[in-house]
């Protein structure tokens, strides 16, 4: 049977927490990865933990956006760590996203498309004239070109992204309920999985309380 992939999504800057999270959130139904988000990969201790982990799949989610040389310079940085995944924001541009790939190695460069946070009001207020989805469709366009090897949207777009992108999807803005916290763009896991996310990232309705109890609940939603 194949398993249902999630990264659970580790930010905090609290190690105590994050070691926590390590241990506890795996299941014998699920492959587990494990995203470090801005939080964690600033704080005091996250280079050495992340160092420190053998047999993980690891997902550095340092949204890179910035010039060509230094998009190349921080992969460089960060080489040490091994992570299985990266992430670069695909509006830092063709040139940017092209010398990242170049340095990137075994680690596979994610690129992200417009934020689970944002909606189409957000995007006119920032100064885009497109609508979501018609811009995330030409961002996965852009990733293609470059050669990324993944992509993370909104599951409310992976249908849309999978007729130009055909290489791993991961989907953030995951909730079991109308619950959206800061999120705009939301889909439960079920309906993830159903529009061809292969991989969900999944933070406060796994840990935000019992680890295990939210795992279970997860493993439920899906078998209904």
């Amino acid at each position: 049977m194949k398993k249902n992939k999630v990264f659970i999504a580790c930010d905090s800057n609290n190690i105590s927490k994050v070691k926590k999270i390590v241990k506890y959130a795996n299941h014998k139904n699920l492959m587990v990865g494990y995203k470090f988000g801005l939080e964690f990969l600033n704080s005091k201790n996250g280079r050495e933990f992340i160092s420190g982990l053998k047999n993980k799949v690891t997902f550095g989610d340092y949204k890179i956006s910035d010039i060509p040389n230094t998009c190349k310079g921080v992969l460089k940085s960060v080489k040490d760590l091994k992570f299985s995944y990266l992430t670069i924001h695909i509006n830092c541009g063709l040139e940017s996203l092209i010398a990242a790939k170049k340095v990137s190695g075994k680690t596979k460069l994610v690129g992200v498309t417009t934020l689970t946070s944002l909606n189409n009001k957000s995007l006119k207020e920032i100064g885009f004239n497109k609508k979501v989805k018609d811009l995330v469709y030409h961002q996965a366009k852009l990733a293609n070109k470059a050669g990324l090897d993944a992509i993370v949207c909104s599951a409310q777009e992976v249908k849309l992204v999978k007729k130009v992108f055909k290489k791993e999807i991961i989907t953030p803005g995951i909730r079991f309920n109308s619950n959206a916290d800061d999120q705009k763009r939301v889909l439960t896991p079920k309906r993830a999985y159903k529009n061809g996310s292969d991989w969900l990232v999944i933070g406060r309705p796994i840990t935000k309380g019992n680890l295990k109890k939210n795992i279970k609940k997860l493993i439920d939603h899906l078998s209904q």
